[in-house]
């Protein structure tokens, strides 16, 4: 019995050995996090669409913005903030994405208070978005599309020169339409990380 522990044991090892050796890592677990008065069903929504690229996700139960995330001069939440707040609350092999109905902003060019639909650090463990910006026509697929570009930031990606991938840069408008899908490299760095991109 004690042996064939042993060798299960060299094989679980192995494998892993083998995974590493191919530059290819174990995904991260994507912890979904409603914010404030955000639908359950929006959330339902982002969770079985990224459960298809990441069977290690989970959906957490709404929660209110963290206190200190709220700027009164402009009715806005301080992405920045609700980040810092987020990335405490998980494990260190998981990233978090909250989600916003509510307008959200940054410090960004000398400006103090820059609307964004959505902030996430490179690399990092959290990022957030907002729902507020996108058009109605598209929302829900705009709103996804936001969801990987900011996980996509998060697990290490810059912005991408080509138009049509999702790690385009905004440049403060809205090119979510435009953006299809991972160009081949944002596509093949985010399956070295464990990404299960087709």
């Amino acid at each position: 019995m004690k042996y064939c522990f042993l060798v299960f044991l060299f094989l679980v090892f192995s494998c892993k050995k083998d995974k590493s050796e191919n530059g290819i890592k174990s995904q991260k677990v994507i912890v979904i996090q409603p914010l404030g008065d955000f639908k359950t069903e929006q959330s339902q929504k982002v969770f079985v669409e990224i459960k298809s690229i990441n069977p290690n996700v989970v959906l957490r139960s709404k929660k209110s913005f963290p206190e200190n995330s709220f700027y009164k001069p402009r009715n806005r939440y301080r992405a920045d903030s609700i980040i810092k707040s987020l990335k405490d609350k998980i494990g260190k092999d998981s990233i978090i994405v909250g989600l916003s109905n509510r307008d959200i902003s940054t410090t960004y060019k000398g400006v103090v208070d820059w609307g964004v639909m959505g902030l996430g650090y490179r690399p990092g463990k959290a990022c957030v978005v907002s729902d507020f910006r996108l058009s109605p026509k598209n929302k829900s697929e705009q709103f996804y599309k936001l969801v990987l570009h900011e996980l996509g930031h998060t697990e290490g990606l810059p912005h991408c020169a080509v138009k049509t991938c999702l790690m385009r840069d905004a440049e403060g408008g809205n090119p979510l339409d435009e953006e299809k899908e991972f160009c081949m490299s944002c596509k093949s760095f985010l399956m070295r990380k464990g990404w299960q991109l087709i």
